[in-house]
């Protein structure tokens, strides 16, 4: 839209708090002028946001490894800060076992582990916080003490708050908030977070940046990145780029310093993820955000690891984990944008039932190949191809094209040797990335950057699933997604996986099938009329020509099949039932035939137990498929077929029975003979 007039040389009106606010005349693309009313708050909320791409915080190694570059003594006071505690701890838990003293159940210790985190800074206390969401990996009493480093680090002092406040909104707290909390609610590694109320009464969650935070960030950043490359030039076992991954991380710590970039990402994830069936966003309020501040609708809700307070509220916590999934699905293999950092501070339950996000700063991007490519290798596995799934390591970057695949395809193999069908899914996350990370260490992987936030994503949640149910399993949970996107997306990479999946050597495998549309039906998005159009349409065009031609042949027999059986069936009772013995018998459908029949008729009661499948409305749909050209098309293809086989057929019985009368010098102007009993 544009703006004709601009807000400062518009008139002035007043609103009911008394606030002056402006009438900007408006060009919206159909061209009919409209009046717009914003208040000098929003008018420089959007300046902000204007000057946000310009202004924004960018993390830049080149600059940081220049300004530290000539701080040598600054470096080495870091570094001295953070191996002395770290090598006290470290010795104390030896020292401990030393003494026969079970560590894992030492809650002295772990205490003192999340303190030295909290010590060191935001950087180690994303590590603490990473670790708290995996109780596979860590014991409980460790567990407890990390998963304050969510929410529970110590506060930076009110007067600082208060002041970056004012220095970022232009006015003191007590002019822009009805009301504060006293003391922050919640501390988290890079700032605190106040309850408020706007003077127009919305309840509000003011989230404050730490002081000093910048500094503190890029010296870890540089000290760890300069021992990464370090390791990477020294030890050639090391092929992964960990300079490159640093920096991806880098990226994402400084864009999530930067508030009014998070206010951008919440406003994005809400427009892609805030329909889906119970997830909430929380709304941004633009007049009250800047980089350092950020005000954000309050949630009222319980984390989704407390799982007693959420059963107390008849709340299914393994129900809002399963909505979790979904919704990651989503965010990794549909529009690629995904929260990085979904540690249990980050998500609530609610009261209402409903599982909403917080805190958008640390997001990251998957761009169309990778996730094409991710659903790829899931095809690959479940289908035990483990020659596509080394060449889907190549197209995702994980191997060079020049890489010979003949040594790590049996390395594939072993890694998934129980994942077969269905019981991929009773495998974890963590454990086959665990098998994966060994078989890369030693083949010539390289990990590329965005690997390590998606593995952390996921990981994560799944460690939080595992807290709520130990036998929650993710990948079981992802089938149905992955089926309902194979069998709908018109993507030419995923239609190749399709292929790749349903066939095999050129022959169709009804029984794959016949698990996507069972997996598939379990999906809360699944729609069953947009499979049929969408595959009349695929099967019609020029890409689904082999598939086509392959499910013409197997629509015939199982035709072919039918019409024997009816056939055998009949001349079957008509022998009962005259008492006649016919010299030539019907032959009943083979076994190969029988079969197709018989995954037909499943199928087909698959669709009709699929949820939207309703015959009354069907009825009109399947007289619009008739019109449809493709359907057409496919219609005349089977009537030639089937018109070429019973022409082949009867030319072969003709020449068969001309062979038999030959050789057996039959008349064949004499009717053929019937047998009959001996009484009727």
């Amino acid at each position: 839209m544009i703006v004709k007039t601009s807000p400062p040389n518009s008139r002035p009106i007043e609103d009911e708090n008394r606030d002056q606010v402006y009438v900007a005349e408006v060009v919206p693309e159909n061209g009919t002028p409209a009046l717009v009313v914003k208040s000098p708050r929003l008018i420089a909320a959007q300046q902000r946001r204007a000057q946000s791409e310009t202004e924004a915080l960018r993390y830049n190694p080149v600059e940081i490894v220049a300004h530290y570059r000539n701080r040598p003594l600054q470096v080495l006071r870091r570094i001295f800060a953070v191996l002395a505690p770290t090598l006290s701890f470290a010795f104390g838990v030896w020292w401990d076992s030393k003494r026969g003293i079970v560590v894992k159940n030492d809650h002295r210790r772990a205490v003192q582990l999340k303190d030295l985190l909290t010590q060191l800074g935001p950087a180690y206390i994303k590590i603490g916080q990473a670790l708290s969401t995996r109780p596979d990996l860590v014991p409980p009493v460790y567990l407890e003490e990390l998963a304050r480093l969510q929410d529970q680090l110590p506060p930076f002092p009110n007067e600082i708050a208060y002041q970056f406040i004012e220095e970022e909104l232009g006015a003191p707290p007590s002019e822009i908030y009805a009301e504060l909390s006293p003391e922050p609610i919640a501390a988290a590694s890079l700032g605190q977070v106040y309850k408020g109320k706007l003077k127009t009464g919305e309840e509000v969650a003011v989230k404050v940046q730490r002081p000093d935070l910048r500094e503190r960030i890029t010296i870890d950043l540089y000290i760890l990145r300069g021992i990464a490359g370090w390791a990477q030039k020294n030890y050639k076992r090391i092929r992964s780029d960990l300079v490159g991954i640093l920096d991806e991380l880098g990226d994402r710590i400084f864009e999530e310093m930067d508030y009014i970039h998070e206010g951008e990402n919440a406003e994005r994830f809400f427009q892609l993820y805030g329909h889906i069936k119970d997830i909430y966003v929380p709304k941004i309020y633009w007049e009250y955000t800047d980089r350092r501040v950020l005000t954000m609708e309050w949630i009222n809700g319980i984390k989704l690891t407390q799982t007693a307070e959420i059963n107390a509220q008849g709340i299914n916590a393994r129900y809002l984990i399963e909505v979790g999934v979904q919704c990651s699905l989503r965010q990794l293999l549909e529009h690629g944008f995904f929260h990085a950092d979904p540690h249990p501070g980050n998500l609530l339950a609610t009261p209402d039932g409903k599982l909403a996000y917080l805190d958008f700063g640390m997001m990251s991007e998957i761009q169309p190949p990778q996730r094409y490519g991710l659903i790829e290798a899931i095809v690959h596995v479940v289908n035990r191809d483990f020659e596509g799934l080394a060449k889907d390591y190549v197209k995702l970057d994980f191997l060079a094209p020049d890489t010979d695949l003949t040594p790590i395809i049996p390395a594939f193999a072993s890694v998934f040797a129980d994942a077969q069908g269905a019981s991929v899914a009773d495998l974890n996350i963590k454990s086959i990335t665990d098998e994966l990370s060994a078989l890369m260490y030693e083949y010539p992987f390289r990990v590329p950057p965005y690997y390590a936030l998606i593995i952390r994503s996921l990981v994560t949640l799944e460690g939080i699933a595992i807290y709520i149910d130990p036998d929650f399993k993710v990948l079981s949970e992802a089938y149905p997604y992955v089926s309902k996107r194979l069998l709908t997306d018109p993507a030419p990479a995923l239609r190749a996986s399709l292929r790749d999946l349903l066939f095999k050597d050129g022959k169709f495998r009804w029984n794959r099938l016949e698990n996507l549309l069972r997996n598939a039906r379990g999906n809360e998005d699944y729609d069953l009329n947009l499979v049929v159009n969408q595959g009349v349409d695929f099967l019609a065009s020029e890409r689904g020509a082999f598939i086509r031609d392959k499910l013409v042949d197997e629509f015939v027999n199982g035709l072919n099949a039918l019409g024997k059986n009816v056939l055998h069936n009949f001349t079957y009772l008509l022998r009962e039932r005259v008492g006649l013995t016919a010299v030539n018998e019907t032959p009943a459908a083979t076994v190969e035939q029988q079969q197709t029949l018989e995954h037909i008729k499943r199928i087909s009661n698959i669709l009709s137990e699929t949820r939207g499948f309703d015959p009354a409305q069907f009825a009109p749909q399947i007289a619009q498929l008739l019109f449809n050209p493709g359907v057409q098309r496919l219609g005349q293809q089977i009537t030639n077929r089937l018109v070429q086989k019973a022409v082949t057929k009867l030319i072969r019985d003709l020449l068969a029975g001309e062979e038999v009368n030959q050789s057996q010098g039959l008349n064949l102007e004499q009717p053929a003979k019937l047998s009959l009993p001996a009484r009727l």
